[in-house]
């Protein structure tokens, strides 16, 4: 059970140290252009998800978020018990994840996002790309289980690109990006329209595959 609640906090912490960092670099290296700064985040954040997906995947699951533990838990892939240790994993993780990134370029380990993302588009946009990748896990577990780690990888590289909302999909990345005040943080008092759209749309899916 330590080797699965370890394998969890380290993967989020890894992950928001890849989203944190290549989003500074990119935006370091790119003088400004947004558009490098994305290309650099979503690329690194691919890569590293099918690093850590495919280590870490025969460990815990490699849930990373606690959508992805609560989905498991209501298909009965995941005991009770662990479902909260599970999140909690998750959410010192990502936190630790973040500040680990901030000591590694120099910058102040304890911040405040300043960076607004609102509004009905974004919302839809995090409620759809939610629901898209829980799909793309649960029929890639499935019917492609040994592709899952690409298959995850990929959506999200390419969600990054096609939603405004950028694909954050992942209570604790919201969390944890609220306390970076770098090109992938996220204002405070955002995170509430952030998280009640991915979980609509964990409701939602789960409501639809019960349905079947």
């Amino acid at each position: 059970m330590h080797k699965k609640y370890f394998s969890e906090f380290f993967g989020t912490l890894a992950l928001l140290s890849v989203i944190t960092g290549s989003g500074i670099m990119g935006q370091a290296l790119g003088q400004g252009n947004n558009a490098i700064a994305l290309l650099a985040n979503s690329i690194a954040t691919g890569a590293g998800l099918y690093v850590l997906i495919t280590i870490l995947g025969p460990i815990s699951g490699a849930h990373f978020n606690p959508l992805v533990s609560v989905m498991a838990y209501r298909l009965k892939q995941l005991k009770q018990r662990d479902l909260l240790s599970y999140i909690a994993s998750q959410i010192t993780g990502a936190i630790a994840g973040v500040c680990i990134t901030h000591l590694m370029f120099s910058l102040p380990i304890m911040q405040t996002s300043t960076k607004i993302r609102t509004g009905l588009g974004i919302w839809v946009s995090e409620l759809i790309a939610t629901l898209i990748l829980l799909t793309v896990i649960y029929l890639g577990l499935k019917y492609a289980k040994k592709h899952i780690a690409m298959l995850v990888a990929l959506t999200v590289t390419a969600g990054y690109w096609f939603t405004s909302s950028t694909f954050f999909c992942n209570p604790a990345v919201t969390l944890a990006r609220s306390l970076t005040d770098t090109f992938v943080g996220i204002a405070p008092q955002n995170i509430l329209g952030f998280v009640l759209a991915q979980l609509f749309a964990l409701v939602i899916f789960m409501r639809s595959i019960t349905l079947k």
